[in-house]
């Protein structure tokens, strides 16, 4: 009789313990899926944080960035051949002189046409390249700022 018992005893345990494996099989399945997942967005927040803190630090460069003082860009007229004449001089596409002046190539575009002409602080940035050569032109266009 103690052996039979005892095997009844043996063959509850390891039904319960069947039992118990099959209903939190999937709660395991979930949990592991969950911490993946945490664990990945715990990733993407990192990159974006080192992201926001590079943009920021080229944002506070490009505002301690000395501009051309105020009387300087007095002095300057502004001339749609001007622009195209200086935006062939460098030999640089629409696109590139765009953001070497920090503006969109239709801007450039607008301008070169007379269609529009530029605000203050794009005619100061107009000024401020005036007299950069290709050289220049192109190391300011690979730095890292302009390749967002």
């Amino acid at each position: 009789m103690a052996n039979l018992a005892a095997a009844l005893k043996e063959e509850i345990r390891r039904l319960a313990r069947r039992e118990i494996k099959a209903e939190t099989g999937a709660t395991k399945q979930a949990v592991a899926q969950y911490r993946r997942d945490i664990a990945r967005l715990k990733r993407q927040l990192r990159d974006q944080e080192k992201r926001i803190a590079l943009l920021q630090g080229q944002d506070q460069k490009r505002c301690d960035e000395p501009g051309p003082a105020a009387e300087a860009v007095e002095n300057f007229r502004f001339s749609p051949r001007s622009v195209k004449a200086q935006r062939t001089r460098l030999g640089l596409s629409a696109a590139d002189y765009a953001k070497l002046v920090g503006v969109t190539q239709l801007t450039i575009y607008n301008w070169e046409k007379g269609k529009t002409r530029p605000r203050q602080e794009q005619f100061a940035m107009l000024v401020a390249i005036r007299g950069i050569g290709k050289r220049e032109a192109m190391r300011r266009l690979q730095a890292p700022e302009n390749n967002q």
